[in-house]
């Protein structure tokens, strides 16, 4: 059985790869805020930053958090 990459327990098929919805918004947090980002020459255009934001308040729920 695969392990959750964030805390390395068990992966449940409802939050696959994750453990728990709480690993797997860790993860889309470390995404958002850059932490995975790969190092690039390009800065992202305005609208690829709007777009980054409007996945990530949709996987939050439609939360208005980032404003």
């Amino acid at each position: 059985m695969a392990s959750c990459p964030i805390c390395k327990k068990k992966t449940v098929q409802e939050h696959r790869p994750f453990c728990s919805a709480r690993c797997a918004d860790l993860d889309l947090g470390r995404w958002v805020t850059g932490n995975y980002a790969l190092p690039s020459e390009e800065p992202l255009s305005d609208h690829d930053i709007e777009r980054v934001i409007e996945h990530a308040k949709e996987k939050m729920g439609g939360s208005d958090q980032f404003h």
